[in-house]
C-alpha cells in the first residue's frame, strides 16, 4: 500500500506540472497511470477532483486572462455531454475504455504532430463551441479526458499561450465540478477516493506554481509539440499494457 501512496504521489506531480505548464492534459497523464494500481472507477474521479483544485488556482491567478465568451459556452455545451459519458464510464466495459483512451491519446497526438490544418477562426462560432463543448463533456465524464476538443478549438482561435491555459481553467472549474456532482449521485466518490486525494496533495500545490514558471516562458505555440510526443508515448503504453495484462489474468487489471 506504501508504493501504491508513493506513486500516486509521484503521478499526481507530473500530472499537474503538465496541467499547470500547457493548460490541459492532466488527465491524459494520470487517468491511464493511476488506472495501473487503481480501478478506472476510482482513477477517473481523482483525476477530475485535482483538475478542480488546479483550475481554482489558475482561475484565483490568471483570471483576467480567461475569455469568458468562449468559456461559458463551453461550458454550457461540456454540461450536455458529461451524463454520456459517465453512463459509458460505469457501463462499459473497462477493458475496451482503457483500449477506447489509449486510441484517443494516440490519435490525437499524431493529429497534433504531423497535422498541417491552417483552417482558424476569426471569431468565437457557437457551432465549434458546441462540437468541442459537447465532445469534452463525453471524453471528460469517461476518461476524465476533456482536454483534446477543447485544445482544438484553442489552437482555431489562435490564442496565446498564457490565454490559453487561463481559458481552459475558466472552463475546467466548472465542468469538472459538474463532473463530481454526478459522480457523487452514482457513488463514485468513496473514503478510499479521497484518502488518495488527500496524498496527492502535497505534490500538486507545488506543481501548479512550477508550471506556472514555466507557461510564462514558453513560445506561444512552441510548447505543444513536445507535450504532444510524450501523450504518443503514454497512448502506446497504456494499449500495450491492457492488452498484455488481459492476456496474462494479471490481478492488476482493471476488474479483477
Amino acid at each position: 500500500m506504501g508504493t501504491v501512496f508513493i506513486y500516486i504521489l509521484i503521478i499526481s506531480f507530473i500530472a499537474t506540472l503538465v496541467r499547470s505548464s500547457f493548460g490541459f492534459g492532466e488527465s491524459l497523464v494520470a487517468v491511464p497511470l493511476f488506472s495501473i494500481v487503481i480501478p478506472i472507477e476510482t482513477a477517473v474521479p481523482l483525476s477530475v477532483l485535482i483538475s478542480v483544485l488546479v483550475a481554482l488556482v489558475v482561475v484565483i491567478q490568471d483570471y483576467k486572462q480567461i475569455h469568458l465568451y468562449s468559456a461559458k459556452w463551453l461550458i454550457f455545451f461540456s454540461a450536455l455531454g458529461i451524463p454520456i459519458g459517465i453512463a459509458v464510464l460505469i457501463y462499459g466495459n473497462a477493458f475496451w475504455i482503457k483500449i477506447g483512451l489509449g486510441i484517443l491519446i494516440i490519435l490525437y497526438a499524431l493529429y497534433a504532430i504531423l497535422g498541417k490544418n491552417k483552417f482558424h477562426l476569426e471569431r468565437d462560432s457557437r457551432l465549434w463551441l458546441f462540437i468541442c463543448g459537447f465532445l469534452s463533456g463525453i471524453f471528460g465524464g469517461a476518461y476524465g479526458v476533456n482536454g483534446p476538443p477543447l485544445v482544438v478549438y484553442g489552437n482555431m482561435r489562435k490564442w496565446t499561450a498564457k490565454d490559453f491555459r487561463a481559458t481552459l481553467q475558466g472552463y475546467f472549474l466548472p465542468a469538472s465540478f459538474i463532473g463530481i456532482v454526478g459522480y457523487v449521485f452514482k457513488g463514485l466518490i468513496t473514503l478510499e477516493l479521497l484518502k488518495y486525494f488527500m496524498i496527492s496533495l502535497p505534490a500538486v500545490f507545488p506543481a501548479i506554481f512550477l508550471g506556472r514558471f514555466l507557461n510564462h516562458r514558453f513560445k506561444d505555440g512552441s510548447f505543444f509539440r513536445y507535450a504532444y510526443i510524450g501523450l504518443l508515448f503514454i497512448g502506446v503504453f497504456l494499449i500495450v499494457y491492457s492488452i498484455f495484462t488481459s492476456a496474462s489474468a494479471n490481478p492488476l487489471v482493471i476488474g479483477k
